[in-house]
């Protein structure tokens, strides 16, 4: 008795549980979604749904995905809310975009640290020498 006792009540709980992490995926925000369109002028429309409003996205590319001979590089930086881009297909024939949202109005390429966005602007100091002497 003891045990179908505990048994229950685990149930009772797991069931509980899985309510919980069911309301909380149905009352979510969805996630962003990337889509790519094919105009047929060799440009490629592509567009940010469910993005962050007021969000500054950056688009970037790779011809090979998780190879370091192929880094990801900045296809094009977006203003403030803008989630559509026109990209040239020329340029693009082959590879993988993905879209980054900035959180400061650094491009990520610019930044002292991409994954801390209070880092600011990479900015470089030479403390020595001051005797202006040409460093190489």
């Amino acid at each position: 008795m003891k045990t179908s006792k505990r048994l229950g009540i685990a149930l009772i709980s797991l069931c509980t549980f899985g309510i919980i992490i069911a309301a909380v995926r149905v009352f979510a925000d969805p996630p962003p979604v990337l889509t790519i369109a094919n105009l047929g002028t060799n440009q490629y429309s592509i567009t940010i749904t469910n993005g962050v409003s007021g969000g500054n996205y950056e688009l970037w590319w790779t011809p090979v995905l998780a190879n370091p001979d192929y880094p990801w590089t900045v296809v094009a930086v977006g203003a403030a809310g803008q989630t559509n881009f026109l990209v040239n297909g020329g340029d693009y024939q082959i590879g993988f975009f993905q879209a980054l949202l900035d959180t400061n109005s650094i491009p990520l390429w610019e930044a002292a640290d991409p994954n801390n966005p209070g880092a600011g602007i990479l900015s470089v100091f030479i403390d020595s020498p001051t005797n202006g002497a040409v460093l190489q």
